[in-house]
């Protein structure tokens, strides 16, 4: 009998912390983004997985340090709807511009296949979502 076979959704990038220690990798996360997902993958001896669903995405925006800068490193913050992951930082990648580009470009397409508009995005209680609180 021959074996059902799932299909994943294509990695569309594959980014990784950059952190070394005498020229060695001393962090070993990984981010990435498929057509639905942005997936987040940490650790060496045990391991963590979540996953953050594109059309859950409400706000990406991009932080660099002078350090960062100096590396061409950058930090992108995700804000979500996501229960276990509303906000998640994406800690010194290459080509920072590049990946959020690719984010914002897949939530938007995830969300137009989904049939979503902005004003269809509700907080839990039932209230339309205000991120510029004073």
């Amino acid at each position: 009998m021959a074996k059902k076979q799932v299909q994943q959704d294509p990695v569309l990038i594959k980014e990784r912390k950059r952190r070394k220690f005498f020229a060695l990798p001393w962090s070993f996360t990984t981010y990435s983004i498929t057509t639905k997902k942005l997936i987040y993958k940490t650790g060496f001896f045990s391991s963590y997985e979540d996953e953050i669903l594109l059309y859950r995405v409400q706000d990406i925006s991009v932080k660099r340090s002078l350090g960062q800068k100096l590396f061409g490193l950058g930090t992108i913050i995700v804000n979500s709807q996501d229960k276990t992951c509303p906000e998640l930082e994406i800690k010194n990648i290459k080509h920072c511009n590049e990946f959020r580009n690719i984010l914002s470009e897949n939530v938007e397409k995830e969300k137009t296949r989904r049939g979503f508009r902005s004003t269809e995005i509700l907080d839990s209680d039932g209230d339309f979502s205000d991120h510029f609180q004073g």
